[in-house]
């Protein structure tokens, strides 16, 4: 009969350790009680699966489909089943006129058909893969570690400084998110020079300058809870013994407290992730993300708008995607936190 009990190995008396537990790191507690976690693994497994088959576009597109998902191919043909056909066909639509791309063949070239351009929708697909993936893992690296930074420095020294700092991630918290995206993203898009931060210049076409963009605007969303964690940290005897052993501010901050806060931050990272890579698919389908010659998700579902009656799957394969990526990521966010923090979770026992 299964009833609910608390089994978290950190609640059992130090004598009763069992020997697989005794001796054992926190983090690596943590690790066991991930690997442990099916559900968490297969969602990992899921991410990494997109990921390997996404940065994978080049192989599929040059030596499978043996097409460029760039260039328009409007007058081009291709063999399904034994026969030559044109990409583009005629008489498409509800009034059978105009031009309709060929609908998914299931073969290797235009698995998925074509969109509007006559281009791979699945070699493009694949590429949107990379793009989408690499912004939203970038800029969710980026902005915990500038968050991280902001929130160790403005919960340790408090006072003018974490006013100021507290205040700036109040601007930026008080935006709308992609109002924000939209309004930096639209200014650096029409300037001319794109964006130059001294030495360093990134054009308009650049995928730095998404990743920047959404870097920055979800700063505070990390920065107030690593904050709050550091105040809380800050008060612990071991930080009043560092001090009175006269260590420095900065290796009190980076070595006694950052180790101490750094699982609210780990804990965020996929979640971040999956947020972002939403963020950044929706200002590419907006037209101010990933701009051309590159493609995202965004791009491609913008490319299938006007194709959803008569080629669905131009946009709906992004968009499954899209579905299936994020849900992974908060699948396995959910299992980080309950490893890092099984207190958090009521466990079933038999």
């Amino acid at each position: 009969m299964a009833v609910s009990q608390i089994a978290s190995e950190e609640l059992e008396p130090a004598g009763e350790l069992r020997p697989e537990v005794a001796g054992r790191s926190p983090w690596a507690l943590a690790g066991r009680r991930l690997l442990r976690n099916r559900v968490a693994m297969v969602s990992l497994g899921v991410f990494l699966v997109i990921v390997a088959i996404s940065f994978a576009a080049p192989i599929y597109a040059h030596d499978i489909a043996h097409t460029n998902p760039f260039q328009s191919n409007l007058n081009g043909t291709t063999v399904i089943n034994g026969q030559r056909r044109p990409v583009m066909q005629q008489g498409g639509g509800v009034l059978k006129l105009g031009e309709t791309p060929i609908g998914p063949t299931w073969q290797r070239n235009f698995f998925l058909g074509a969109d509007n351009q006559g281009r791979d929708v699945m070699a493009r697909v694949l590429y949107g893969g990379r793009s989408s993936l690499a912004i939203g893992i970038g800029s969710a690296f980026i902005a915990c570690m500038i968050a991280t930074i902001i929130g160790v420095i403005a919960g340790f020294f408090g006072g003018m400084v974490d006013g100021v700092l507290s205040r700036i991630m109040d601007v930026i918290w008080a935006f709308p998110v992609y109002l924000l995206a939209i309004s930096i993203s639209t200014v650096l898009l029409t300037a001319p020079n794109g964006l130059a931060l001294g030495p360093v210049h990134i054009q308009a076409n650049s995928l730095w300058l998404p990743t920047m963009i959404i870097a920055v605007i979800y700063v505070p969303y990390v920065a107030r809870p690593v904050r709050g964690a550091v105040l809380s940290v800050r008060e612990k005897e071991f930080i009043e013994a560092a001090t009175a052993m006269g260590a420095s501010n900065m290796r009190i901050m980076f070595s006694e407290i950052l180790p101490n806060v750094i699982s609210a931050v780990i804990v965020l990272l996929p979640l971040m992730i999956a947020t972002t890579i939403l963020t950044e698919s929706a200002l590419s389908y907006l037209s101010i993300g990933v701009q051309p010659p590159n493609a995202s998700w965004g791009t491609v579902i913008d490319d299938g708008q006007q194709l959803l009656y008569t080629r669905p799957m131009v946009a709906i394969a992004p968009g499954i995607l899209i579905v299936l990526t994020v849900l992974a990521l908060n699948v396995f966010g959910d299992g980080v936190r309950d490893a890092l923090d099984p207190r958090a979770k009521v466990r079933i026992g038999d």
